[in-house]
Order: C-alpha cells, then sequence, then structure tokens
C-alpha cells in the first residue's frame, strides 16, 4: 500500500461531521487497513484529533472485499474467538454478524494426506497440536522440536496443517513456539475461526463508521510521500513503509503464496474444507457458511498455496489444480468464475528459529514521533490480531508522546 503527501483537494475525502473532529491534540494515521483503522478510534477515543490517509479509493487494505456477484476477499482472513482483537471489536459494537458453517458443512472437513483424500488427520496431530505453546523453544526450529514428541510423519503433517495461518511454504523450519502457537489456535475445538458474514469489507466499513462518529477525519485517494509535522502512525506494509521512512532496516520475513478464487455451480457432496497434510495448501468453500458471497446455485471457493520464494507462480497454480482435481471432482466443468493471485510478502510476519515478535521492527521509532503498526511489527497476536494489537499500542504511544500521559486501549 503505497502513501504519500499531504491531499489535495481534489482527493476523495470522507467525513463525519455529527459529532465534529476531536478537540485534543493532532495526530495523523497513514494507510486505512485494520492497522489504521484501529490506531484512528483507539486516539480518537482519547480525544485526540485525528486524520487518516489511505491511498487506495477504497479503505480496508488486505481487509477489502471485491463488489459483484463474488464477494471474494484479498486474501484470507480469520477472526479468532478468543483473540484481543474479538474482545476490542465487540465492546465498542462493531463484530456485526458472523457467518459459521452449519454442522453438516462443518463435517465435511476433509484431509489430502497419503494421496488421498480422508476424513479423519493422523490421531497425533491433534495431540500435539494440544500441547503448550508456551513450553515450545524460540531457538529450534518446528520439525526437529515436534519429531522428537510425535514423530517425524506427525510432525511434518501438521506443519503442512498450520499453513494455513502462516502462508509459509515450509513451516517446519520456523520457530517452534511460533509455529506451535498457531497450530493450537487453528486445531482448537471447537474452532476458533469466525468470519464476518458477507465478507471483510462489512468488518472494515464498520470500523471507518465508528472512527467518523469520532470526528476522525478520512481521506481516501490520499498518497503520502513526505512524513506531516506531528506524532505519525505508519500503518502500511512494511515494505511502504521502509520507503516512505527511507529506513532500510524495516525488513521482516514473510510468506508468499498463490491465492485462487473459484466460483462453481453447486453440486450436493463438495467438502467444506481440503487440508493439504501432504504439503502446505488449504482449500475453503465460503459459501458453505455464507451463502450471499455468490449467486444462487454457486459456490465461491478460496485456496491457498504457500510456494518458496523461487518457485514459479505456474507451479503453485498446479498444485492447486491438483487439490482441487483430489477435493472437488468435475470442478473444472463447473466453473463460471476464477482469478489468481500471488501474495509476496503480504501474509503477516514469520518468525525464523532464535526469534519472537519482540525481534521484529520496532513501533516507537525512537524518539522520532513515528509510531509503526501492522502485521508485521513488533506486536504478539496470530494473523490479524497482530495489526489490532499494534494499532492499539502506537496509537497510546503517539498520545504519550504529545501529552505525556499513557493512554489504554482496552
Amino acid at each position: 500500500m503505497g502513501h504519500s503527501p499531504a491531499p489535495d483537494r481534489s482527493h476523495s475525502t470522507d467525513t463525519d461531521t455529527s459529532t465534529g473532529p476531536g478537540t485534543g491534540p493532532g495526530i495523523t494515521v497513514i494507510g486505512g487497513g485494520l492497522a489504521g483503522l484501529t490506531a484512528a478510534i483507539t486516539a480518537a477515543e482519547a480525544g485526540a484529533h485525528v486524520t487518516l490517509h489511505e491511498a487506495h479509493h477504497t479503505l480496508g487494505g488486505r481487509a477489502r472485499t471485491a463488489e459483484g456477484p463474488y464477494a471474494v476477499n484479498d486474501g484470507p482472513h480469520a477472526l479468532y474467538r478468543r483473540g484481543p482483537h474479538w474482545h476490542w471489536l465487540r465492546r465498542r459494537g462493531l463484530l456485526g454478524p458472523l457467518a459459521n458453517p452449519p454442522l453438516r458443512e462443518a463435517a465435511r472437513f476433509r484431509f489430502h494426506h497419503g494421496g488421498a483424500l480422508r476424513r479423519t488427520p493422523p490421531a497425533a496431530l491433534f495431540a500435539l497440536a494440544r500441547r503448550s505453546a508456551e513450553r515450545a523453544p524460540a531457538d529450534v526450529d518446528f520439525l526437529t522440536w515436534a519429531t522428537e514428541r510425535a514423530g517425524r510423519a506427525t510432525a511434518r503433517a501438521a506443519a503442512h496443517y498450520v499453513a494455513v495461518a502462516l502462508f509459509h511454504h515450509d513451516p517446519g523450519s520456523l520457530s517452534a513456539a511460533f509455529v506451535q502457537e498457531r497450530l493450537r489456535r487453528a486445531a482448537a475445538l471447537p474452532p476458533e475461526a469466525r468470519y464476518p458474514a458477507g465478507g471483510w469489507g462489512g468488518l472494515s466499513g464498520r470500523m471507518a463508521g465508528h472512527a467518523r462518529n469520532l470526528g476522525v477525519r478520512i481521506e481516501t485517494s490520499s498518497r503520502i510521500d513526505t512524513l506531516p509535522d506531528g506524532p505519525v502512525v505508519v500503518a502500511t506494509s512494511l515494505d511502504a513503509a521502509r520507503r516512505l521512512l527511507k529506513d532500510d532496516g524495516l525488513r521482516w520475513p514473510s510468506g508468499r503464496t498463490l491465492l485462487i478464487d473459484l466460483a462453481l455451480r453447486t453440486r450436493r457432496g463438495d467438502p467444506f474444507v481440503v487440508s493439504d497434510l501432504d504439503a502446505p495448501g488449504w482449500l475453503e468453500r465460503f459459501t458453505a457458511q455464507d451463502p450471499s458471497l455468490a449467486p444462487a446455485g454457486e459456490q465461491l471457493i478460496q485456496g491457498q498455496i504457500p510456494i518458496g520464494p523461487d518457485t514459479p507462480r505456474a507451479t503453485g497454480v498446479a498444485r492447486a489444480e491438483h487439490l482441487l482435481d483430489v477435493g472437488f471432482p468435475g470442478w473444472r466443468e463447473r466453473t463460471v468464475w476464477r482469478r489468481e493471485a500471488l501474495a509476496n510478502g503480504r501474509t503477516g510476519a514469520v518468525d525464523p528459529p532464535g526469534t519472537t515478535w519482540r525481534d521484529r521492527p520496532r513501533i516507537d521509532r525512537g524518539g522520532t514521533g513515528v509510531f509503526l503498526a501492522g502485521d508485521q511489527v513488533a506486536a504478539p497476536g496470530v494473523l490479524s490480531e497482530v495489526a489490532f494489537t499494534s494499532g492499539i499500542t502506537a496509537a497510546s504511544l503517539a498520545l504519550k508522546s504529545l501529552t505525556g500521559v499513557p493512554t489504554g486501549g482496552s
């Protein structure tokens, strides 16, 4: 998400006039994704005058939902019920309606293992998932640690399963503590993952509406190339923040994954999820839980296939199509719409052995009045929880830099 200077009057401006802006000190937020909206709300709730700039013509960042007959998200997302952002959203009435699969659909969870489609995974996989993440070491890779406890075959299957929350081509090579935390959350029973009904655009829309009601001035199609005066929260991708701040040290590893979206004519018996345990990969039929995402008689499927940094995109496409062949027989003849995308470094941070989230780029940029937020910075959590947590922390630090008084963001 690239950004730049101060908007001129030709830019689209979306502001609330019913309550007026905050009367406190001014804070600028650059980026209108989940992290930026969270930061803006946090600062405005504390009384600050907040202006938010978004380079795109719509808000939401990677939580946008496409317009048209197929309400596809810009990549996979999930809200975890036990996460801090779940409670933050609920307290503000922003959670909105959620899509939950009916029991008959949830029962159609399938695993691709040993070259065949199975109803259950290896029993030892969920036994491994129940182990405490706090006891997994950060300085050892997950495959080594898990092999010692469950055997190499189960360790590999678990690493491939948890790729749904990592988007990384080799989860076993990452920190054991990092992967185990995500394995516990992804394999929890009952499942933690929930989805905003109608797509993620509704959630970001509710957050934007709440921000406006608090007096936040929101300017879209507004690129920022030069930092404005005063405290600034840079809530962009790490790549965009590196360019804006001219700081080459703003780097951290992320995943690279092939995304494929399909609309198929409905057929009875299709699975809800196909989790690939032979290699990292995941297919999910999102209309199983939210039929509004596609026209009647059609179903929307999204797949994500992590691939290595030097792996051709075509290899990811071939793997996705093979998994579709296994899980959705006849899918080619039933396809009425299709799109593909490659998400490179856009799926959140991954922590190599010897690192934790504390080693990622700091939120506080060292007394400069600049604070980072996003899903690759030094904040705890899983998936979008990092964006929410960092947004709250960045806004609180920005307020403190003006007033000298820390503010809470619960």
